[in-house]
């Protein structure tokens, strides 16, 4: 059987830390953001752990 192939859109949107944890940016930072408060916006920064089913889901389409 040949190999898996990594799912390209999946490998940009999301890493995989040195622990095994799968990591994604947040949402809602690209724009309209003069009605978003600086806290907020500062808090787009951070990334964010996935964690349950979305996490397999994710790991099993990047073999990396």
């Amino acid at each position: 059987m040949p190999k898996m192939k990594t799912h390209k859109g999946t490998a940009k949107r999301f890493r995989k830390t040195g622990t095994g944890k799968i990591m994604r940016a947040k949402a809602f930072k690209s724009h309209i953001l003069t009605k978003k408060s600086p806290k907020r916006i500062r808090g787009f920064r951070q990334e964010t752990e996935l964690t349950g089913e979305q996490a397999k889901n994710v790991a099993a389409r990047m073999n990396h």
